[in-house]
């Protein structure tokens, strides 16, 4: 009944959202001379806007951390161009509303929110003659590569790693190392929590769904990407090949996943609002001593400095421990900031546009410094944190692993994140019920959208 409950109250929300997103485009129609058709074939690259024509161009975004530099830069933009306005809309479960997005006529014209299967549906342009990518690294627009078309349907501002993040100070005091092994890792949390009875060993913000999702991404499937490598685990996602996911096998990645989160609940070597914490939450008890380790990306380091800026020099960074014997512990070293314009725009030549200003090299500077990110362009020379030299020893002692961007549409890592809710308040009576679980509603995504 509480998940029916949840299901209502998710759609009145989007409704709601809906209703008011489309009565204030309407209300800033009215204001000017724009004049948007609805085809998603007729568009401005084809028929460029009049020239005394306002054009409204959407930026939808489901990242946090990024919203009020956005603003700033938009409204720098804007300044520059009175016949383009562009807007910012953030949603925090950006990869469901998206979905609803998809399937009205709220489209949005630019969005930081990619999925294969919306790939696979061509709805997003090709990106790949952009003049962008002969300052982009290699390595990052190897990334930003579709593996089926070899296209570039997306293009990342930037660079980002994931990981533990450690208070350097306690882990002196207590004589610990890097643990290379969850087993060991488990016991370093319990000489946290013997001997610091007023710190979380490891704090979890469980209320946020997608810093769950994140932890399947990295730590289990990172099993699988470490083992079959970038190319051909992106394939076997793809194909949902299930002789490489195991996803539903006794001792395979989600199996071990599941028996490491209830073993450390066993143990209370989590925060006990677990289900409740959120992100804020988590960043404020690590910036203040709190709690002596969390999981979270470079996205993270602004807000902890920004809160405590004296716990700059105490940051230490580490890879995700291994969950099983034959394998090695993981760090994601990824794009970040991947932007795309869909193929459902009516001003792609104003989107462009756009673009072309955000990835100038000054505003590519600003965004960097702010979220304490490398910068993916070659020619930009940022200053993006004081963690550098922890997070090159982490990435030389982790097998560099990327995001899941093959996992199917109708199941997002939201959706993933509330499985591992649903396994933390003892919804499953095993963890190989949790694997079984997953790999059901994986297929189930997948068989919809194959």
């Amino acid at each position: 009944m509480k998940k029916i409950i949840s299901i209502l109250l998710v759609i009145m929300t989007i409704s709601l959202f809906t209703g008011c997103s489309t009565k204030e485009k309407d209300e800033a129609v009215d204001k000017t001379t724009v004049e948007e058709k609805n085809s998603t074939e007729d568009t401005d690259e084809a028929k460029p806007a009049a020239k005394d024509e306002v054009v409204h161009i959407k930026l939808f975004t489901g990242k946090v951390e990024t919203v009020d530099l956005m603003n700033e830069i938009i409204d720098e933009f804007n300044g520059l161009h009175p016949n383009i306005v562009v807007e910012q809309e953030f949603q925090k479960d950006a990869s469901n509303v998206i979905k609803v997005k998809f399937a009205s006529d709220d489209v949005p014209d630019i969005t930081t929110v990619v999925t294969q299967e919306y790939i696979d549906q061509g709805k997003y342009i090709d990106l790949s003659n952009e003049k962008w990518w002969d300052r982009i690294q290699p390595a990052i627009k190897d990334m930003c590569t579709d593996v089926k078309s070899g296209k570039q349907y997306r293009v990342a501002s930037n660079m980002t790693m994931a990981g533990l993040f450690y208070n350097k100070a306690i882990f002196d005091e207590l004589g610990i190392d890097e643990a290379r092994t969850w087993k060991d890792f488990e016991g370093d949390l319990a000489k946290i929590k013997e001997s610091k009875a007023d710190v979380v060993p490891l704090f979890m913000a469980g209320k946020d769904s997608w810093t769950l999702g994140h932890l399947i991404e990295f730590v289990a499937h990172g099993v699988i990407k470490q083992t079959y490598g970038v190319t051909e685990s992106k394939k076997a996602f793809l194909a949902n090949d299930d002789s490489k996911l195991q996803f539903g096998a006794e001792g395979g990645p989600m199996d071990s996943f599941a028996s490491v989160i209830l073993s450390g609940k066993d143990k209370k070597l989590f925060n006990d609002d677990f289900l409740t914490a959120t992100y804020d939450n988590q960043v404020e008890m690590f910036a203040n001593g709190e709690a002596a380790i969390i999981s979270q990306g470079m996205w993270a380091l602004s807000n902890i400095i920004e809160k405590n800026p004296d716990m700059a020099e105490k940051i230490g960074f580490m890879p995700y421990p291994a969950i099983t014997d034959s394998t090695e512990p993981v760090i994601l070293s990824a794009e970040d900031s991947a932007y795309a314009i869909t193929a459902a725009t009516k001003h792609q030549k104003e989107a462009k546009e756009f673009l072309d200003y955000l990835f100038e090299s000054k505003n590519l500077k600003k965004y960097s410094e702010s979220i304490k990110s490398p910068c993916a362009f070659k020619d930009v020379d940022a200053d993006w944190g004081p963690i550098k030299e922890q997070v090159n020893n982490a990435l030389s002692n982790g097998v560099n692993i990327g995001f899941t961007n093959e996992c199917p549409s109708g199941f997002s890592g939201d959706d993933a994140g509330r499985m591992v809710q649903e396994l933390y308040a003892g919804q499953y009576k095993a963890t190989i019920d949790f694997a079984k679980a997953y790999k059901e509603v994986w297929d189930k995504a997948w068989n919809a959208s194959n």
